[in-house]
């Protein structure tokens, strides 16, 4: 069972300010992979601000919340810090998310701390996959295990993910973060975040107690009638 974030406001502050949240789950000092997230996320900075819109980048460092994505997950109690990394991933208006690769599949703690996150927070958040790796074996990892992920939690992902091994640090590198960061940038001044909550909440699958039987706009129908004879029944009482 996972813990819940609560339901999700919109992604633009009162002043009209953009924040885009780096998850890196690299371990290392420096990591490898949080160097690429933030270089993304400097990259769609720029891009914002050269049409007027302000971004402040926020970092998601999961190395230190290990223990406590961990007791999260297993006993479904969420520290006041992780509950802050909870929000910052709720409110962003882009996710830049990053991992190292290790055997094949993305780190253990990078799938851990998403597998914290309510169903409903994600829904039509613009996301920008990368990874980084010892080999260039690892590349297919983002593909065919951290954009189904992301599909399955309803986040919308950029076309272009960024894998990096030890070899691919250079201006060929730099081209690729360009265009990344430009599609992540299109999403989000499309508003295409809004625009799915705004009209097609209703329309998503909403399990009971997630943001969704709370979010402002969420359809009546996600809701379940406590009163009826089959949950009283399976509350152990009896029928009327």
């Amino acid at each position: 069972m996972t813990a819940s974030a609560a339901s999700a406001p919109p992604a633009a502050a009162p002043n009209g300010e953009l924040t885009a949240v780096v998850v890196s789950a690299g371990t290392s000092s420096p990591s490898s992979s949080t160097m690429l997230g933030t270089r993304a996320a400097a990259r769609f900075s720029e891009l914002a601000a050269a049409e007027g819109q302000q971004v402040t980048v926020q970092l998601v460092d999961l190395g230190p919340l290990a223990r406590d994505i961990a007791e999260a997950i297993v006993t479904r109690f969420v520290s006041p810090e992780l509950q802050k990394a909870l929000d910052l991933v709720r409110d962003a208006a882009a996710l830049i998310v990053t991992t190292p690769v290790y055997k094949a599949g993305p780190s253990g703690l990078f799938t851990s701390f998403f597998q914290t996150l309510d169903n409903d927070v994600l829904i039509g958040t613009p996301v920008l996959l990368a990874a980084t790796a010892g080999s260039s074996r690892h590349a297919l990892v983002i593909d065919e295990q951290l954009r189904s992920l992301f599909s399955y939690m309803r986040a919308v992902t950029a076309p272009t993910a960024l894998f990096a091994a030890p070899e691919d640090w250079g201006a060929d590198l730099n081209k690729r973060i360009d265009r990344a960061a430009v599609e992540l940038a299109a999403l989000v001044a499309g508003g295409f975040r809004e625009r799915v909550r705004g009209t097609s909440w209703h329309s998503y699958q909403h399990s009971f107690g997630s943001a969704g039987s709370s979010a402002a706009g969420a359809n009546s129908a996600a809701e379940i009638n406590l009163d009826s004879d089959l949950m009283r029944l399976a509350a152990g009482g009896s029928a009327s």
